[in-house]
């Protein structure tokens, strides 16, 4: 290194610029990757599965995601903010994590007995016969399964910011997927073969994460009950909202299924393999920005100019987003194939959906990193005004009515996130002065 470059890094200004420039530079690579697999993989599946097996597919994957949310209920929160505190213990961060781990395994079990039978129902409804729902229904059982411990495992080296072996686990899990699923769908065009080319790079993925995680925290704890007592207040706050959001989250889908067409359900499923590119950023700021956000001194005037300056750049950011879709939407319609032909407008509305989530969630994020949740008795009522308002103004049988239907409901969350949070900032600074 010449000794311009370590003058450079000598200065603290360009040292930490440094820094974050390698951790960006290796997370976003690494999320492109798998992104990027991730894409291949969604397009695959829609290209070489019948439109009825890719409208159970995308029944199939929405309702992983609902089992998932209700499993965690504001865990994966409680985790975040408790190991944010001795995260550089690694007996207490082995206690945290193995506290969280046990409380993950019973909220399974209920999140299985609500799930599962509306999954079958909602099969049904779209006359899926009883070979096929059994198949759906065992073969989602080891996404499932990995997804219970993996987003608590990541937490511990995140919270380490051991960035390198966690993306390259991530890459690991997506060339895994995309190989598995290339091999078999193409043989066999079946929900439930792709559903099991999902689950078992999602199994073996999960199996080095502990390996990750462990080298870090000591596996040898106990789940604690001081920390269990923790946790479970974040809990309280946030399983209202997890609850709530299984159906508001999932509206949009639920509605076309019980009034739309399993055609309506694909093209659905479709546009949304492009909004799962948004992906990356929701998974860069939760491994590099949200644990750093959580390990914050408890500074009002520096956690203000922290969000605000986080505020401006997502909204940038989806802007960006918007007008690239809007004006150049004809590469991603052509990847979907001739089957989705024509989608050119309700690909542009899908996004504008998209990226209002991936801000919601995003600030939700922050929120819940400090142990300030967004109250579901403010929350939940404003969503369901929200729903009601957009099922009058919008036509939610139609595909872009439902689509328009979801970024108006998208929209409340994002408001109501970012006001809490400078409420919970001016009640600090009153409880300071008092």
């Amino acid at each position: 290194m010449s000794n311009f470059s370590q003058r450079i890094l000598a200065n603290p200004k360009y040292s930490k610029l440094f820094e974050w420039g390698k951790l960006i530079s290796i997370t976003g690579s690494a999320q492109m990757i798998v992104q990027a697999t991730a894409l291949v993989t969604g397009i695959l599946i829609i290209r070489l599965l019948p439109t009825k097996e890719y409208a159970f597919y995308t029944l199939a994957n929405t309702m992983l995601g609902t089992m998932t949310v209700l499993a965690d209920g504001g865990i994966g929160a409680g985790v975040m903010a408790q190991g944010g505190k001795v995260w550089a213990n690694k007996e207490k961060l082995g206690q945290v994590l193995s506290t969280g781990l046990d409380l993950r395994k019973r909220f399974a079990i209920l999140s299985l007995a609500f799930a599962l039978p509306v999954l079958i129902y909602l099969l049904w409804h779209q006359h899926a016969n009883w070979l096929i729902i059994v198949m759906v229904v065992l073969t989602i059982i080891p996404s499932f399964l990995s997804a219970l411990s993996d987003s608590l495992l990541e937490i511990v080296p995140k919270l380490h910011q051991a960035i390198k072996p966690l993306q390259f686990n991530q890459v690991s899990v997506g060339v895994f997927r995309l190989f598995l699923s290339s091999i078999s769908i193409f043989i066999f065009p079946f929900t439930f073969i792709a559903l099991l080319a999902n689950g078992i790079p999602r199994i073996y993925g999960n199996l080095k994460l502990r390996k990750i995680a462990f080298n870090l925290a000591d596996k040898n704890q106990k789940p604690d009950p001081e920390v269990r007592r923790e946790i479970l207040k974040s809990v309280k706050k946030i399983m209202p909202g997890s609850i709530y959001y299984c159906v508001s989250g999932q509206i949009t889908i639920w509605l076309v299924s019980f009034f739309g067409s399993t055609d309506a359900i694909a093209k659905l499923g479709a546009l949304g393999r492009f909004s799962m590119l948004l992906t990356v950023f929701t998974v860069i700021f939760s491994t590099l920005i949200t644990p750093r956000f959580a390990r914050f001194p408890n500074d009002r005037t520096f956690l203000f100019k922290k969000f605000v300056m986080i505020q401006i750049g997502m909204v940038s950011l989806c802007t960006l987003i918007c007008a690239a879709v809007y004006f150049f939407p004809q590469p991603a319609i052509w990847l979907l194939g001739n089957k989705f032909q024509g989608l050119e407008v309700e690909l542009s509305i899908s996004i504008i959906g998209a990226c209002l989530s991936l801000m919601s969630g995003i600030f939700f994020g922050l929120l819940s990193s400090r142990g300030w949740p967004t109250h579901p008795a403010i929350l939940i009522p404003g969503n369901i005004a929200f729903v009601i308002a957009g099922a009058l103004l919008f036509n939610v049988k139609t595909l872009q009515g439902a689509l328009w239907f979801n970024v108006f409901i998208n929209s409340f969350p994002v408001i109501m996130h970012s006001l809490y949070f400078y409420y919970k900032l001016s009640r600090k600074q009153h409880e300071s002065a008092a």
